[in-house]
């Protein structure tokens, strides 16, 4: 039987990456401090006689060589996100992650495992060439900018894995992961879609920061769970870094009216300036579109379930039944 060590485990895409491999007969093991996951994305697994969680910090070198031995691959997807959390704690957005990914690597490149970092289309900074491709050159905002501390900890975790694997021959993958959606992803820490459900069923306005002119590009999880296994089942991905989401790109009004339309509520949508969502000085990238050429011509991976108006349902759903439930 395989085993796999998911970091991050009991989180959004964490919690649908344990289930898949589950559903595929490994045994998973999850690795995570609960500080942004939780037991309830687990409900599926916790009880599962081929899964364990490591309640417990990926930083701590105790606990990852513990995790890490007798695994057949590692994906490391612990990590502060959010946009809002990253820019109240930019100091502890770079210590976490760049920390974490170093005790991670260093563990699965003493065993030579098989590892995924997951890494973020953040990396691509202050793009102006569109669609994003992965060879192309990055220019991050002025470090006086907390919100790109996350970006900056992130290209880091790149090189690192990458130097990893030309030097200590460490099969690594890189994934650029851009917006991923879907159920179990919190309302917290600045994640769009989810926050703007949950206002619409609230019939509270729909918070669209600045014009709501930038664009996104959303990608289903359950997409970006079939676009990790893919690449960590083919070892022609190995060394490689890879775009992997949604090229459809929309505005934040046009999806803020979307989630009106789909939810039938009679809320209305209210702009607030970055400044004040944000705090003074906060620079907003106004589009960022994957190219996902790379990804389908080695492993033939397409979105499947990234329609946007499969993802706003598969969202409004999972809302509804957690204010059912009394959930925040």
């Amino acid at each position: 039987m395989k085993k796999i060590l998911i970091t991050g485990g009991a989180g959004f895409i964490g919690s649908h990456l344990s289930d898949a491999y589950l559903a595929a007969g490994w045994h998973v093991t999850a690795v995570d401090d609960l500080s942004t996951g939780s037991r309830a994305n687990l409900a599926d697994a916790l009880g599962h006689e081929r899964f364990d969680l490591i309640e417990g910090d990926v930083c701590d070198d105790d606990v990852m060589k513990r995790a890490v031995r007798g695994c057949d691959a590692v994906v490391h997807l612990a990590a502060r996100i959010g946009v809002k959390l990253v820019v109240e704690s930019p100091l502890k957005t770079l210590e976490s992650n760049v920390k974490g990914t170093e005790t991670v690597l260093r563990h699965a490149a003493l065993l030579s495992v098989p590892t995924v970092i997951a890494s973020t289309s953040e990396v691509y900074g202050l793009a102006t060439k569109f669609p994003s491709n992965e060879e192309d050159p990055v220019t991050f905002g002025s470090p006086t900018k907390g919100r790109w501390s996350y970006a900056c900890s992130k290209a880091y975790d790149e090189s690192l894995a990458l130097a990893h694997h030309r030097e200590s021959g460490l099969p690594a993958i890189v994934v650029r992961l851009f917006n991923t959606v879907g159920p179990r992803q919190s309302t917290r820490y600045g994640m769009v879609l989810p926050r703007l459900v949950r206002q619409a069923l609230a019939a509270e306005p729909l918070t669209v920061y600045g014009d709501g002119e930038q664009t996104r590009c959303f990608g289903h999880v359950r997409d970006a769970v079939r676009g990790i296994v893919v690449l960590l089942d083919d070892p022609r991905a190995i060394g490689d870094v890879f775009n992997l989401g949604n090229p459809t790109e929309i505005s934040i009004r046009d999806l803020a009216a979307a989630v009106i339309a789909a939810t039938g509520s009679a809320s209305v949508i209210e702009y607030v300036p970055f400044d004040t969502a944000y705090g003074e000085g906060f620079e907003d990238i106004m589009k960022r579109i994957p190219d996902i050429s790379k990804i389908s011509a080695l492993v033939g991976f397409r979105p499947q379930d990234s329609a946007i108006g499969t993802i706003i349902g598969d969202i409004v759903d999972a809302q509804r039944k957690l204010l059912a439930a009394g959930a925040s």
